[in-house]
């Protein structure tokens, strides 16, 4: 009776949230940045913060959207003060980004990646891979199909090789 219950449970998690592809984020710029408009696409899904032993990352996230854009990857950076680690604004934050690391990738407003008050998008991912942001600038790659392909942790940087292996074959 206890299993039943589970797998019920997992089931009625799992059908309460949209596909991580049908996502919606608040632009840093205003408007919205929707997932669904990537479609065909793969997209790597970075939790940032601008004052963290990690926050060097992106120049690596930069380096690796200018490699591989042209071939459509997309990356998309979300700021996130969930490990009070963040400034105080989105302003802030992308100015801190732009003149610091020259960043032009697509961002997120400042969100929330995990708890219960966590984005849609990451309440998705944790109910289709049991993947929670363990610290700031871990990395969620979704295929061109929508599915995640792959989970890395702080410590995995943007262009090493085992996420460019991961890339590399879902590029046009």
């Amino acid at each position: 009776m206890r299993w039943v219950l589970g797998v019920f449970l997992s089931v009625l998690a799992a059908a309460s949230f949209a596909a991580p592809r049908d996502m919606v984020f608040e632009n840093i710029d205003g408007g919205t940045l929707n997932l669904a408009d990537w479609a065909g696409q793969p997209v790597l899904i970075v939790n940032t913060a601008s004052q963290c032993g990690y926050t060097g990352q992106y120049e690596g996230l930069q380096s690796l959207y200018d490699t591989y854009k042209d071939r459509g990857l997309v990356v998309l950076a979300v700021p996130s003060d969930d490990f009070n680690q963040e400034l105080e604004s989105g302003a802030e934050v992308k100015e801190f980004c732009e003149i610091s690391f020259g960043l032009d990738l697509p961002m997120a407003d400042i969100t929330r990646v995990r708890g219960s008050s966590a984005h849609v998008f990451y309440k998705a991912v944790k109910a289709e891979t049991g993947f929670v942001p363990k610290w700031n600038f871990n990395k969620i790659l979704m295929g061109p199909d929508g599915e995640v392909v792959a989970t890395w942790g702080s410590n995995a940087r943007p262009m090493s090789r085992q996420i460019i292996n991961a890339i590399e074959p879902l590029l046009n």
